[in-house]
């Protein structure tokens, strides 16, 4: 054996055994996320998100660790998802005035994204041959984490499937809202944010907080509005579109 390894190998079995090895390895591996995409000029392509996801994964099947005993540190950054989602409520108030002015618009958004979203996801998962079980899965794929696994496993589905449904669904928004919508020439923040936020929750609403503060409110508003309007949508309409299919 190599000298010094065997105590190297030691080290970590003493650390993997901490709870604290989750955590401190979900932090580094963001830092290390975030300052890649600093010096790549916060180019969209360059997610710290899912940068970190792959440089962790790669960590835990480098190491041989258990998930579960990863995510018993880990976990903690999970809790503070909710603390960081109410902490939203700040920008969203600074922006109330712009909100009130455009209710319309944000409503008539808000329903075209959330049931394209839901009618795509179904959609072109039955044209492709997947199960039931896959199709209720994907169909809330584009609200919050929470949100969405508890419809999915409301009527069936999987619910560990949404949650990386979920997370792809925000990382793809994240990274090209960007392209689709400077194609589209549409420059406004309120009206990128707002699209972003329904379009990619919490992670896209990241995002737009790195451009502006109103681009970020208003992705805000979009995350939160859509996980609503998809936890009545679904249920109303998912037996009907799989009622629809299986006819």
């Amino acid at each position: 054996m190599i000298p010094g390894l065997h105590r190297l190998t030691d080290v970590w079995v003493y650390l993997a055994a901490s709870p604290l090895l989750g955590l401190t390895t979900t932090l580094v591996a963001y830092l290390v996320a975030l300052q890649l995409y600093q010096r790549l000029r916060f180019n969209p392509l360059a997610n710290p998100v899912l940068i970190a996801i792959a440089i962790v994964v790669a960590i835990l099947v480098i190491t041989g660790t258990p998930y579960k005993t990863y995510f018993e540190g880990a976990q903690f950054v999970h809790f503070m998802l909710g603390p960081a989602t109410v902490a939203l409520a700040m920008p969203l108030y600074k922006q109330w005035h712009n909100f009130r002015r455009a209710v319309l618009p944000l409503m008539l958004g808000l329903a075209a994204g959330s049931v394209t979203a839901v009618v795509a996801a179904v959609g072109i998962a039955y044209a492709m041959g997947a199960s039931r079980q896959v199709m209720v899965s994907l169909a809330p794929k584009s609200a919050t984490t929470p949100i969405a696994m508890a419809i999915s496993e409301r009527f069936g589905g999987l619910p560990s499937l949404t949650a990386v449904l979920v997370i792809c669904t925000g990382i793809l928004g994240a990274v090209l809202a960007r392209y689709i919508l400077n194609f589209l020439r549409i420059d406004s923040h309120p009206v990128r944010g707002f699209a972003l936020g329904v379009a990619s929750h919490g992670i896209g609403t990241a995002r737009a907080l790195q451009v502006s503060a109103e681009m970020g409110a208003f992705a805000g508003l979009g995350m939160g509005l859509n996980g609503v309007f998809t936890a009545v949508l679904v249920p109303v309409a998912m037996p009907l579109m799989l009622r629809w299919i299986g006819s």
